[in-house]
């Protein structure tokens, strides 16, 4: 009984789980065009541009982390 009701007390871990998996399929993309690319991200504008999209990715992870703890 006291089980059920501190699992239901609990936040859900999906959140994480869904932003962390982006956060793989991010990197495992990244990997695969910088292999494939030697170019790859094309200057300035693209470094910054993967720069704050993987920044982005990295704190919404860790935001759902610590929302979901």
């Amino acid at each position: 009984m006291l089980s059920a009701v501190i699992a239901t007390a609990e936040p859900s871990k999906v959140p994480f789980y869904i932003v962390g998996g982006v956060l793989v399929l991010w990197a495992v993309a990244l990997a695969w065009i910088g292999l494939s690319r030697p170019a790859f991200p094309n200057g300035a504008r693209g470094q910054l541009g993967v720069t704050v999209i993987s920044l982005a990715l990295v704190v919404a992870a860790i935001a759902m982390a610590i929302v979901t703890a």
